[in-house]
């Protein structure tokens, strides 16, 4: 019998991460799923294929992260593979009208919750025997190209591209390797807005088509079963006929 490779996804508990846990689950995967209610992770653990744990875990907190990775090593022994997931997004406004705690809970969640999860991951992959595994990070479209009044995401969004490449050279003596998935309108509750339409650079508002989730999940899926020798550094995937390539 195979033995099932353990994966850590958060933000599992809708959307993106909902897919790629139930995608990995019925692909050889035992699953830790975690975000910050409790109820949308039991339903995710109802689609898994596999064994599973759920930490309700804000990524925010570096305390609660290194517990979460603790409590799947405790339970699973050890991790091949983390799907930092988890974000958010602020209010769509003026740029000089942005909050303090908007801009903040923006970059908590986007920055420094993939940061603390990769700080984690490396740390378990590093110690654990067989040495290695693969962190994967949820990028954006928007790691390339800002929309309007979307700057606290944007900015988090670049960096997350910055943390993605710095994780895969660092990663390198511990065969540890690092990706970066950029989405483009994926149908979830976070683009449900899209086919109603969106404010576009010109700012104009318009319809923009999405795509089946599954794509993601899908491609996920294959980022995660590389052997450790390759990597895909960056993927984009995205609805083909989304407002990205040319000019707003």
């Amino acid at each position: 019998m195979t033995q099932r490779r353990i994966a850590l996804v958060t933000g599992a508990g809708s959307g993106v991460g909902r897919a790629a846990a139930v995608t990995l689950s019925q692909n050889g995967y035992d699953v830790v799923i975690s975000g910050r209610r409790l109820e949308p992770l039991q339903e995710t653990q109802g689609m898994l294929g596999g064994d599973s744990l759920i930490r309700q875990c804000d990524v925010g907190d570096p305390a609660a992260v290194r517990a979460m990775f603790d409590a799947a090593v405790a339970k699973f022994g050890r991790i091949d593979v983390t799907f930092n997931n988890a974000g958010t997004g602020a209010p769509p406004v003026e740029l000089d009208e942005i909050t303090d705690e908007s801009w903040l809970t923006v970059v908590n969640a986007n920055l420094n919750g993939v940061f603390w999860c990769t700080r984690e991951a490396f740390r378990v992959m590093k110690k654990q025997s067989p040495q290695g595994g693969r962190i994967i990070n949820n990028g954006s479209i928007s790691a390339h190209t800002p929309r309007p009044y979307s700057i606290a995401y944007t900015s988090t969004k670049h960096a997350v591209t910055g943390l993605t490449k710095t994780t895969a050279l660092d990663g390198r003596p511990y065969d540890i390797a690092c990706s970066q998935i950029d989405i483009g309108n994926a149908a979830t509750p976070m683009t449900a807005r899209m086919p109603q339409g969106v404010p576009q650079a010109d700012l104009t508002v318009k319809q923009e088509p999405v795509m089946d989730v599954q794509h993601v999940a899908d491609a996920i899926l294959y980022m995660a079963n590389l052997p450790l020798d390759a990597n895909v550094l960056n993927m984009t995937v995205m609805a083909t006929k989304m407002p990205f390539v040319g000019r707003g």
